[in-house]
């Protein structure tokens, strides 16, 4: 079982979507943290389903039960472990799906890997629900990333064919991170907004769903982080990318629009900006090396449309061995990119924290 991740960091997730309570073990945290708990409740809501039409109407307080590591408010230095109840779940919706495989789903797969023995309830522990404990761990290591002074930021990259400007071609500042707050759609160019809106809803109307990609930005990491090969920045955070379901795809920097360029446009040239060594230009998204060079760190991941849509669709029943037609019910997201920003975000905070 692949629940286990980290060397420094060491996280264990476990649960399934419509279990008892999904949750993680987080070890390797330094004693004495302050944990501010109403900023984690923040990144929580963020992920949260049941908010606005571009969701799924499942409703779950995602509430994190703390079990052990944590006393009068601070980390005690032990495994902290924290649990969040499911609270509304409909598995009736699901019993038709036990042999019947929804394309697009981990349940072909799941049933081969497992013998048939997994639980297919909303995708078991294959769902996007079980990031919420990521979201949870991904706060507590971010608010440990802020007290050094580095802060963690991503914004919806594109939705079917809307396009937002890239961290590349703008200035990243505090200023433009503080403007994403409280938004389920931050955006460099927020007058996009409304457009993506549309290109969810037009979705939703025609009962099919619709991806995206979402760049994020890690601001204020010193040069030196990280190593090459095995260890490296882009292999640490791929790796925990493609963790998070419904991600296909990764590119640090100008991931593979670098590949157009010749070496003289691609270099990132090196200047002095007072006694700080930087780059005019940011193409290789802070990394050189497989280690940090003190600018942004820059990356972008691509989210695939939401598995589950109300059109029929063909597939196969694995109990029968017969081909068949299947029509999805329940509750579903047309677009989970903004529900993912998160969860990229917290992922991205456990890796950092994991290399430093």
């Amino acid at each position: 079982m692949s629940g286990m991740w980290g060397n420094n960091i060491r996280v264990s997730i476990f649960g399934e979507s419509h279990g008892n309570a999904i949750g993680i073990n987080i070890d390797g945290l330094p004693s004495g943290f302050h944990i501010d708990m109403d900023k984690v409740m923040v990144e929580m809501a963020r992920r949260a389903p049941g908010k606005s039409p571009l969701s799924t109407p499942r409703k779950e307080g995602d509430i994190p039960e703390i079990l052990s590591g944590y006393f009068e408010g601070k980390t005690t230095g032990t495994p902290l472990c924290a649990i969040i109840r499911n609270s509304n779940t409909k598995s009736k919706d699901y019993s038709k799906l036990k042999d019947v495989m929804r394309p697009g789903h981990a349940d072909y797969t799941g049933a081969m890997r497992y013998d048939g023995f997994n639980d297919y309830r909303g995708g078991g522990h294959f769902s996007g629900r079980i990031t919420a404990p990521l979201v949870f761990a991904g706060a507590i290591c971010k608010q440990i990333l802020e007290s050094k002074g580095i802060s963690i930021a991503a914004h919806v990259n594109s939705i079917g064919s809307i396009k937002d400007k890239s961290f590349l071609d703008v200035d990243i500042n505090e200023e433009l991170i503080l403007s994403f707050k409280g938004k389920e759609l931050p955006l460099i160019n927020s007058e996009l907004e409304e457009a993506m809106r549309q290109e969810v809803m037009n979705a939703r109307k025609d009962m099919d769903s619709i991806g995206g990609t979402i760049e994020c930005v890690v601001l204020g990491i010193k040069p030196g982080i990280g190593n090459p090969f095995f260890d490296s920045v882009e292999s640490t955070l791929a790796h925990l990318m493609f963790s998070v379901p419904a991600v296909k795809g990764i590119e640090f920097g100008k991931g593979f629009d670098i590949s157009k360029m010749r070496g003289s446009e691609a270099n990132d040239e090196y200047y002095l900006d007072g006694k700080t060594i930087k780059t005019k230009t940011n193409n290789n998204g802070g990394i050189l090396g497989g280690i940090t060079n003190g600018m942004p760190i820059v990356f972008k991941v691509a989210i695939k449309p939401t598995a589950s849509i109300f059109k029929e669709q063909s597939t196969v029943n694995i109990a029968t061995m017969e081909e068949t037609k299947l029509s999805i019910e329940g509750r579903h997201d047309p677009c989970i990119v903004q529900r993912a920003l998160p969860v990229i975000e917290a992922v991205t905070a456990i890796g950092i924290l994991e290399l430093m």
